[in-house]
């Protein structure tokens, strides 16, 4: 494995008395009449993979860019790394990465090239060994002086993604990292992704991908700039109705429960685990159930408002 961050506890020494890698509290953002986000408080810690989940028009752009202090807050606070990302704009963005949904990269020159281009300005100690180090890792050392208009989609994402790292971010901003490659690939930089964590960076990613949401540590679901939930995934599942199947020797008994982990005990102390249950089927919600289910009941909040 390649250590990407050799030196980074030392790099963090001023922020490690904290847990956090950011910090959200009573976060606004207006566009005029629009809310694109209404009282957003969120706690993202170190090493941590945290996924925002949501619709187009969600507010996960919106809360990347007012992260990266590309945008003013309307109301609020924010802490990146301790730091406000607006007004310490210079020092917070040689902290972070950013790896775009749509690769941001110049087609007439190879992979080095624009690894370089895009992490020179932050004057590491030992560059071209850097570049070669990120090369490595995404898997491109073999075409790393080749063109990129050379490239398939999912090279031009490796490439992205390692003009992100270059210069050693301690927190990486990923939207829709995985859109329009193959789910080989797809499962490599989750590999990668976690190794990053391993070693202590914090990944913050917009994902539209269900499955890709369970490898998350925790998760935002946004909705019309409103936090919906901010949980593990397994525990949003949990949370959710489940259907437990009893089969008894001539017939089938069937109990739903929102929460299985604790309340599957429960039931099972009513039959006494008697030996004609021959076996117990949970058919659990899926996390896209769970997201539309929310959803749902905030429009449906949002109608009943209106009405009143």
């Amino acid at each position: 494995m390649i250590n990407l961050f050799p030196y980074f506890p030392e790099k963090i020494s001023d922020f490690m008395d904290k847990s956090e890698s950011i910090l959200i509290k009573d976060l606004e953002k207006d566009f005029g009449k629009l809310k694109a986000l209404k009282d957003i408080n969120l706690t993202i810690a170190i090493g941590q993979i945290y996924g925002l989940l949501g619709p187009n028009g969600a507010g996960k752009t919106t809360l990347i860019r007012l992260l990266i202090g590309a945008t003013k807050p309307s109301k609020g606070n924010i802490s990146v790394l301790g730091y406000n990302p607006f007004r310490q704009k210079a020092f917070v963005r040689s902290q972070i990465g950013y790896m775009p949904q749509s690769p941001a990269l110049y087609e007439d020159l190879s992979a080095r090239e624009n690894i370089h281009f895009f992490g020179y300005a932050h004057r590491n100690e030992n560059f071209s060994k850097r570049i070669d180090e990120v090369i490595a890792f995404v898997g491109l050392s073999n075409r790393a002086n080749d063109q990129v208009y050379k490239f398939s989609g999912g090279m031009k994402q490796r490439v992205s993604l390692a003009c992100a790292l270059v210069h050693q971010p301690k927190i990486l901003f990923l939207d829709e990292p995985t859109t329009g490659i193959d789910p080989k690939l797809r499962q490599t930089f989750w590999d990668h992704f976690r190794e990053l964590t391993n070693q202590g960076v914090t990944i913050l990613v917009s994902t539209h991908q269900m499955n890709e949401a369970m490898f998350c540590d925790r998760l935002a679901i946004l909705h019309e700039g409103v936090l919906l939930a901010d949980e593990p995934p397994r525990q949003l599942l949990w949370k959710q109705k489940a259907k437990i199947k009893i089969c008894l020797e001539n017939q089938i008994e069937e109990k739903v429960v929102s929460n299985y982990p604790q309340q599957l005990p429960q039931i099972l102390q009513q039959y006494g685990l008697e030996t004609d249950i021959s076996r117990i089927e949970i058919e659990e919600e899926t996390l896209e159930t769970v997201v539309l289910s929310l959803i749902n009941d905030h429009e449906k909040q949002i109608i009943q408002g209106e009405e009143q």
